[in-house]
C-alpha cells in the first residue's frame, strides 16, 4: 500500500480532514496541522504550489499499526523481524515517481513549508535521503534540508552518522531525497543499524515494494514515492542552516552545513507532498518508535522484557518506559542498565511491572507513587555525553546525568499490598440508557 492508498483508506473511513480553502505554505499549513493534531489533514489548494499537502498521517502507534494490520503490542516484534529478515526489493525500469522529470528544477514550485516564525527558511522535514558508497553500499536516513535558493539547500548532517562517514570519505555524495513515502520506508530509514545495511531491505521486509534507478545517479529509489529531489551534497561548500524546531519542540542553533545542489526533480503527475511537522507527534513517532526494538533486545538479554514505550512526553527520545516480567529483586536495575545500552541518547528510564499500562502516564506515575523509594530504587549514573537534542545538557559537550527509576514492586511484600483492587464487572446497558 502506497502513501496515496493510505490517504484513500483514511478518506473512505471518514478520518481524513480535507481543507479546500486556499492556504499558504508559509505558517498557515503548519498552524492548522498543529491545531488539528493528531487528525490527518489534506490541504487541496496551496497558494504557492500546484501540489496538495498531507500531514499528521502517522501521529500514533495505533495509526502505524493500523496501516500494517497489526496490533500496537506487535510493533516491536514486527520491526525486529524485518531488521533480522531484510530482503532486497524488486527493481523495475519504469515507476510512478518518474512520471514527470524536470531537469531544470525550481524548488519554489514545491510546497516546501515554512513552519514557524523563527525558522531559517523553508524546510523539507519528511525527506528520506538515499546515498551510496562504493564500499558500504546504499544508505537511507533522515536529514532536514533548508532551502536558500531555487536550486540549493543546506542539509543538517549529524557528525558521526553513516551519511557523515560517506561525506567525509568521498567529499561529495549524490543523493535522492524522497518525499511522500509509505510508512515501511519511513520506519526503516529511522532505524539504527550497522554501517553497510541497506535500510530499504528492512522496508521491503516490512512490506514488499519496488525500486527504480534514479534519473541522474546510480541510486535505487522507492518506485511509488511522490517526489524525488536528485542532486549532490558537497562537503567543502557550506551555508547557514537553522534555526529549526527540534524534536524537543525547542529551537536548534544555526550551523554551517553542507550544501545540496539540485540537478533534477521527478514526481508523480498528481503528486501529494507529505508535510512532517517538526517537534510534533508524527516527528516524535518516527524518531522514537524505531529505537524501541533495540532497547527491547538489550533488556530481554538480562530479564524478560514485555514491551517498551519511547513516549512523546519524553520527546520520544529522552525517556523510555520498559515493562518487564520481574523474576528476581534486581531485575528492575538490570533492566535500567540494559535500556541505556539499547539507546545511548536516553536520559531517564522507567521500569514497571507487567500490570502497568506503559501507554498510560497516569498508571506509570501511580507505580512511582506506590512502588518507588528514592534511596533504594533510584539509579544515578555518572555524568557523560548524552543527546545533542537535550537543551538541558551541557552546551558543546552535551554532558548529562542519566537516571533510572525502578518502579517495580518487591517480590517479598512483607504483608503489604502493591496491586490495585479489582472492581466488579457489570453490564452497563442494564443500568444506563
Amino acid at each position: 500500500m502506497s502513501l496515496r492508498d493510505y490517504l484513500h483508506k483514511l478518506d473512505v473511513q471518514k478520518k481524513l480532514l480535507r481543507v479546500g480553502e486556499p492556504i499558504s505554505k508559509t505558517f498557515e499549513i503548519a498552524g492548522v496541522l498543529k491545531r488539528m493534531e493528531p487528525s490527518p489533514v489534506l490541504f487541496e489548494r496551496v497558494r504557492e504550489s500546484a501540489f496538495p499537502v498531507a500531514g499528521n498521517l502517522f501521529c500514533s502507534k495505533a495509526a502505524f499499526a493500523d496501516y500494517f494490520g497489526i496490533q500496537v503490542v506487535e510493533i516491536i516484534p514486527f520491526l525486529t523481524a524485518a531488521i533480522q529478515g531484510r530482503m532486497p526489493p524488486e527493481v523495475v525500469t519504469e515507476a510512478p515517481c518518474q512520471e514527470v522529470v524536470e531537469l531544470s528544477p525550481d524548488l519554489d514550485r514545491l510546497p516546501i513549508l515554512f513552519h514557524c516564525d523563527r525558522d531559517g527558511g523553508n524546510y523539507i522535514s519528511s525527506g528520506v535521503v538515499l546515498a551510496r558508497h562504493p564500499v558500504h553500499g546504499q544508505n537511507a536516513d533522515f536529514h532536514r534540508c533548508m532551502q536558500f535558493s531555487r536550486t540549493e539547500m543546506s542539509v543538517r548532517v549529524v557528525r558521526g552518522r553513516h551519511f557523515d562517514t560517506f561525506l567525509q570519505n568521498l567529499k561529495q555524495v549524490d543523493v535522492a531525497i524522497c518525499i511522500g513515502n509509505a510508512p515501511n520506508v519511513l520506519a526503516a530509514a529511522a532505524t539504527s543499524v550497522d554501517l553497510g545495511v541497506n535500510e530499504l531491505e528492512i522496508a521491503n521486509a516490512l512490506q514488499p515494494f519496488q525500486v527504480v534507478r534514479a534519473k541522474t545517479s546510480d541510486l535505487l529509489i522507492p518506485a511509488e514515492t511522490e517526489f524525488v529531489i536528485e542532486g549532490t551534497i558537497h562537503l567543502d561548500r557550506t551555508h547557514a542552516e537553522g534555526p529549526f524546531v527540534d524534536l524537543t519542540e525547542t529551537y536548534d542553533v544555526v550551523r554551517q552545513e553542507p550544501v545540496l545542489e539540485i540537478r533534477a526533480v521527478t514526481h508523480r503527475r498528481d503528486a501529494v507532498w507529505h508535510a512532517l511537522l517538526p517537534g510534533a507527534l508524527e516527528h516524535k513517532l518516527l524518531m522514537g518508535m524505531p529505537r524501541e526494538p533495540t532497547i527491547f533486545r538489550e533488556v530481554n538479554r538480562v530479564v524478560r522484557c514485555l514491551d517498551v514505550n519511547v513516549n512523546p512526553g519524553g520527546c520520544s527520545w529522552l525517556h523510555a518506559i520498559v515493562q518487564i516480567d520481574k523474576r528476581a529483586e534486581d531485575d528492575g536495575k538490570r533492566a535500567i542498565e540494559a535500556a541505556f545500552a539499547g539507546h545511548g541518547s536516553c536520559k531517564h528510564v522507567y521500569v514497571v511491572d507487567r500490570d502497568i499500562d506503559i501507554y498510560d502516564p497516569l498508571e506509570v506515575e501511580w507505580a512511582m507513587a506506590t512502588r518507588f523509594q528514592g534511596d533504594r530504587d533510584l539509579v544515578v549514573r555518572e555524568r557523560a555525553p548524552g543527546s545533542s537534542l537535550d537543551p538541558s545538557a551541557d552546551a558543546g559537550t552535551h554532558v548529562t546525568t542519566r537516571l533510572g527509576f525502578d518502579l517495580t514492586a518487591p517480590l517479598e511484600t512483607a504483608g503489604k499490598s502493591f496491586r490495585k483492587a479489582d472492581f466488579p464487572e457489570v453490564d452497563l446497558k442494564r443500568f444506563t440508557p
